[in-house]
């Protein structure tokens, strides 16, 4: 089967343009992307979840946060 995204990038920017994506950011240097509404709650003590995808720049990052991450083994049902 053939998609008709020919680069991750196509893919990317297809899923920014009908809103099921944000631009991808730094969680480390420019923070997660929060609206207004979620900063209120996060203040109220409140836990609003936000969900996270990163983005790999190699196979080989993948695997290494694979192997690091314990909630990605978790959620693949490994220990």
């Amino acid at each position: 089967m053939q998609s008709i995204f020919s680069t991750f990038e196509t893919w990317l920017k297809y899923g920014i343009e009908q809103k099921w994506v944000g631009v991808p950011v730094c969680s480390s240097h420019d923070g997660i992307p929060t609206s207004e509404e979620e900063d209120l709650l996060w203040e109220e003590g409140s836990d609003p979840c936000i969900h996270v995808m990163r983005l790999y720049e190699s196979e080989e990052v993948a695997e290494a946060v694979d192997q690091n991450f314990t909630p990605y083994r978790w959620r693949k049902g490994g220990a």
